[in-house]
């Protein structure tokens, strides 16, 4: 009798192949399983962070280009992505304060103690001034980052803030960057596009991930995990070097435009998202200072002028531009943010600063139209310290021994806010300016 039943053996062998099928099979799909896994994880529980915590650079400024920086400057983020010095693990009297805006307060430059927020911690950590604050310890963390105008430091706010405890103080410097981003596209009749979140932060969950190695998930969340552990250093050589060709473009532009463009699309997107930006600080902070942001308004000098490279219509650090804006042109359209910043602190009850008339307007104070050399950072330093202490404003007087940090005068009194009048108040008026790059 024919039987038509598989034999044993042959029933075994098929079970044996099924399972090693299958074990390829689960071998195959388990590193998916699991990048997809971490991309879940990382868009659920992943933070946004300006800069990536434990990033670690040693920069080497081009000593060509900028002859008033330190040769080696310290560039170091804590754990919550700021840079500044880890948060003291006791908040037991601690008064904590975090600086946000575009280039200026980032200070990229600047060593870590000499950019003015590093700078502003050392002043506030004096025994007299921990006195005054009641404070045991003071940190200042800064998440002031290059090309950030008012609508990127409202989305930094916007996602950053949230896992923060209430602060003590949040400093605001922003508004060039609204400019420039401006006259960038030529100056045109509608607000620029949205800012991107890879524009502004330089960790966050949102990727794109993708199938290729450097564009893993699982590889993003390997390099955080040795990024904030091991905390590498980086040495770059010849920073900036880009800065010298972008002042060789001004000095060589075919085209200086004298006309100024109609200023109402780039005002009304700035007072939309300052105005934004100050009542979500206001929401999360004890104290909000706008610190309104200086730059170098003058006749220039030969020698000034060359330093020079703002203003252009195009990115000058990634293409050739041959089309400028005035000196003049520039600083009008400054002279309009500030006031405009002005008249909106003043109606949202928030203190500001005005460092026009403390600040010395000279290559001693700029390097260029807008960054602060170490000189200038000190001073704004000795100014935002001031206002936090509530105490007499320095008067403009940029020290000119390397050693002397803080070695500024003060003026007897603090005045309400004038067109030309140093001030550290809840009110405020003035007419000129505010600004910002990416360097």
């Amino acid at each position: 009798m024919v039987s038509w039943l598989p034999a044993a053996d042959d029933s075994e062998h098929a079970v044996s192949d099924l399972r090693w099928v299958l074990a390829a099979a689960v071998l195959l799909l388990l590193p998916v399983a699991v990048e997809l896994a971490v991309r879940w994880w990382l868009r659920q529980r992943g933070a946004y962070y300006v800069f990536p915590p434990g990033l670690r650079l040693r920069l080497h400024p081009d000593p060509e280009v900028f002859p008033q920086c330190e040769p080696v400057v310290r560039f170091d983020i804590n754990s919550e992505g700021e840079r500044g010095d880890e948060v003291p693990r006791s908040v037991d009297r601690l008064y904590r304060a975090l600086v946000a805006g575009g280039s200026q307060p980032e200070g990229y430059l600047l060593d870590q103690d000499t950019s003015w927020p590093g700078a502003l911690q050392l002043l506030l950590q004096m025994p007299q001034n921990l006195q005054r604050l009641g404070a045991s310890k003071v940190h200042v963390g800064s998440v002031g980052r290059s090309g950030a105008g008012s609508e990127a430091v409202n989305l930094i706010l916007e996602r950053m803030l949230p896992r923060y405890p209430r602060l003590q103080a949040i400093i605001i410097l922003v508004g060039v960057s609204d400019v420039f981003r401006w006259l960038e596209h030529g100056a045109p009749p509608s607000p620029p596009a949205p800012v991107r979140t890879s524009e502004v932060f330089m960790c966050h969950p949102e990727g794109p991930f993708g199938w290729k190695l450097k564009e893993l998930a699982l590889v993003e969340l390997i390099l955080r995990t040795r990024r904030r552990w091991l905390r590498p250093m980086q040495v770059h050589e010849r920073v900036g070097r880009w800065v010298g060709r972008a002042r060789a473009m001004r000095a060589r532009a075919k085209e200086i435009r004298t006309t100024m463009p109609d200023p109402a699309p780039m005002l009304g997107h700035f007072e939309t998202h300052f105005r934004r930006l100050l009542q979500r600080a206001m929401a999360h902070a004890d104290r909000v200072l706008v610190v309104r942001q200086p730059w170098f308004d003058k006749e220039y000098s030969p020698e000034e002028a060359a330093h020079m490279w703002h203003g252009g219509v195009g990115q000058a650090w990634r293409e050739e531009v041959t089309t400028f804006y005035s000196f003049q042109i520039v600083s009008g359209l400054m002279a309009l943010l500030d006031a405009r910043a002005a008249r909106i602190a003043k109606e949202l009850d928030v203190e500001q600063l005005d460092l026009m008339p403390i600040l010395e307007r000279s290559l001693n104070t700029y390097y260029d139209w807008l960054h602060l050399s170490p000189g200038g950072a000190r001073a704004v330093a000795a100014a935002v310290a001031a206002a936090i202490l509530r105490q007499p404003l320095p008067t403009a007087r940029v020290p000119d021994r390397p050693g002397a940090v803080f070695g500024l005068e003060r003026s007897n009194t603090l005045t309400r806010p004038t067109r030309l009048t140093a001030v550290v108040s809840s009110t405020g008026s003035r007419d000129d300016g505010d600004r910002e790059s990416p360097c």
